[in-house]
């Protein structure tokens, strides 16, 4: 029997929440999708200036963050007529790389990166960096988190930081949100599935400490990775089930063990309690 049979999952995500419900209801579960991602915005005439910047200055580091924020910089080349400049630069470069999907994006193009994040975190990232001399410049495209953590950092390594914003987020809608935190505080949900940072961030903007007892003491959260699972334990969560492959299907995997183990494990203590008292 799938240990989430007739669990109740709550599911942040947004573009990927029909999926993750799939696969939830697949294994038995109830799946309810709270979307609190926000809308993406993509920047194009910021993208547009941020890759005729990166064409004519010269960087000592090209550090890409996202798939979508290298794809968004490279529709850009391509509607203002330069991606053959822009590829050509990219090439000759010392890439830094966070994130699966930014390598995929750079395979494609058969880019060859310098470094790569080994654990998918700009912490790893930024650590494996050298320090930068007097005259270094970085080209940081940022992901709409912790932007002027990176940039003070990376200035604080040494480097001259050219910020480049491919995309934003809206903010969720209200009542989404308040609805998925008054299920968290009831704990009419076992689990809370978050696929980012920012849903973790736009979830716990209010109530945070009613929520964590509630984390803490029964609803159990889920994060696709360990960027998203280190910034629900920053909130003050004790324990997160996270995969070791950073996939979906890994995801609700290993939430599925999770309550098979737990389950596993009542049915030997009460095994044992019954042996005890015959």
């Amino acid at each position: 029997m799938s240990g989430l049979k007739g669990k109740v999952v709550g599911v942040a995500a947004d573009r990927q929440s029909e999926a993750i419900c799939t696969l939830l209801q697949k294994k038995g579960a109830e799946a309810v999708a709270y979307p609190s991602q926000g809308k993406q915005q993509l920047n194009q005439d910021i993208s547009a200036e941020n890759v005729r910047d990166y064409i004519q200055l010269e960087f000592d580091w090209v550090i890409l963050t996202t798939g979508i924020g290298a794809k968004t910089l490279e529709g850009a080349s391509i509607e203002h007529g330069f991606k053959q400049h822009f590829i050509q630069k990219l090439q000759k470069e010392s890439l830094a790389i966070r994130g699966s999907k930014t390598l995929r994006w750079l395979q494609e193009k058969e880019l060859q990166p310098a470094l790569v994040s080994e654990d998918g975190t700009m912490e790893n990232l930024v650590a494996a960096l050298p320090r930068g001399e007097e005259t270094s410049r970085v080209f940081l495209q940022a992901y709409h988190q912790d932007d002027a953590l990176w940039q003070e950092t990376l200035e604080g390594l040494g480097y001259d930081v050219y910020v480049s914003k491919p995309y934003a987020f809206d903010p969720p809608e209200q009542s989404v949100t308040d609805r998925l935190r008054e299920s968290i505080i009831a704990q009419s949900l076992d689990a809370v599935v978050f696929t980012s940072k920012t849903q973790v961030l736009n979830v716990f903007a209010e109530q945070n400490h009613e929520m964590v007892q509630s984390f803490n003491s029964g609803v159990i959260a889920v994060a696709v990775g360990k960027v998203t699972a280190g910034q629900l334990r920053e909130q003050g969560i004790t324990y997160v089930v996270e995969p070791e492959v950073q996939k979906m299907g890994a995801m609700v995997v290993e939430l599925e063990r999770y309550y098979r183990t737990s389950q596993e494990q009542r049915l030997e203590v009460t095994t044992s309690v019954i042996k005890g008292n015959e």
